[in-house]
This record gives structure tokens, C-alpha cells and sequence, in this order.
């Protein structure tokens, strides 16, 4: 595989800021990845159109310059990315300043904690299918909340109702197997 060379003197310049600091270098999901007390706290990774800077936690920041983005929106939680298109964009003093507060909150234990999600509501066909039988409502219940989700979700994700009917009628064995949506992808 022939190596990215784009961005090479970009990131040259962000790891040689970053190891000014008190942080520990690791190579992590192939980027360059600098951590404190093992919890990560950024990464630094080059794409087509831009090189990045990325805060973990970023969500915890104050973000005075406006410099964050949340890459996908109602996705991504905690992690904020700070772009840069050229060499001349990358202010050290700056960047330090950010960093310098990301291992701020890294020590004051600031860590984006996900939520579990609460009772799935089942409505539509499934719930009706569910009502109907008995058997298959005790193995859908049995199902743990995730298994539950994905079926679900595949099912109202269908646009029209005979697809929604297809579907359901091919994953009622499943179901009923105790097997969840995507189980057959599972390494054995």
C-alpha cells in the first residue's frame, strides 16, 4: 500500500507541538493518537481536503476561537475537531492553549459517560404481530434491549407497509431462535 504523503509536514508540525506537552505519543486506528493517564485526548489524522486535530472530549471545551466542528451531527457526542486546510492556519500558541485545557479536564475527570437508552416503544406492525402470538412476544422480550433495537428499526425503517410485512415474516424464526438481527455476521 503505497503511504499518504499529504499533510506530512502539517503533521510533523501538530505532533511536534503536542509532544511539548505532558502527554504520552501512541500510534492508535493508524493516527497519531496522545494520551494522559492512558485516556485519549487527541488525535491528529490527515484526509483529502484537510488535516485535523482531534479533542476526545471535546465537548467539554470552551471553544473561545469558534474553532470545533462535530463531524456528524446527532452522532457524534463528545469528540470535536479543529480543521486546518494549510501549514499557515496551524497557531501554536493556540493550539496549545486548547490542549493545555483538554488535559485540564483530562485530570479533572471530565469524560463523556454514553446513556443507555430506556424502554424501546413497539408500534406497528411488530407490536401488532407481537400481541398476536404469544410465543414470539416471550422470545422478542427475552431478546437483549440491543437485539430488540435492531429489529426494530428494521422494520420501520421500511417505507411501505408490504415491505415492513416482508421483513417481518422473515425475521419471526429469528426471533423465535433467540437470534438477533445481525447475529449471522458474528465471528463463531
Amino acid at each position: 500500500m503505497k503511504e499518504n504523503t499529504a499533510w506530512k509536514e502539517e503533521i510533523a508540525l501538530l505532533n511536534s507541538i503536542m509532544t511539548s506537552t505532558e502527554m504520552e505519543h501512541s500510534i492508535k486506528w493508524g493516527i497519531d493518537v496522545y494520551t494522559y493517564n492512558g485516556q485519549n485526548v487527541v488525535g491528529i489524522c490527515g484526509f483529502k481536503n484537510y488535516v485535523g486535530i482531534w479533542f476526545y472530549n471535546g465537548v467539554f471545551m470552551s471553544d473561545p476561537e469558534k474553532v470545533f466542528i462535530n463531524a456528524q451531527e446527532n452522532k457524534t457526542k463528545a469528540l470535536r475537531q479543529w480543521r486546518f486546510t494549510s501549514k499557515e492556519e496551524i497557531n501554536e500558541k493556540l493550539i496549545l492553549s486548547y490542549v493545555n485545557e483538554a488535559i485540564q479536564n483530562e485530570k479533572e475527570g471530565k469524560r463523556w459517560i454514553p446513556q443507555r437508552s430506556g424502554e424501546q416503544e413497539i408500534s406497528g406492525l411488530l407490536a401488532e404481530a407481537l400481541e398476536s402470538n404469544p410465543e414470539l412476544k416471550t422470545a422478542f422480550e427475552s431478546l437483549s434491549n440491543y437485539k430488540q433495537k435492531e429489529y426494530l428499526e428494521h422494520i420501520n425503517s421500511a417505507k411501505r407497509e408490504a415491505t415492513q410485512e416482508a421483513r417481518l415474516e422473515k425475521i419471526k424464526p429469528m426471533i423465535l431462535e433467540g437470534k438477533g438481527l445481525n447475529d449471522k455476521y458474528l465471528k463463531k
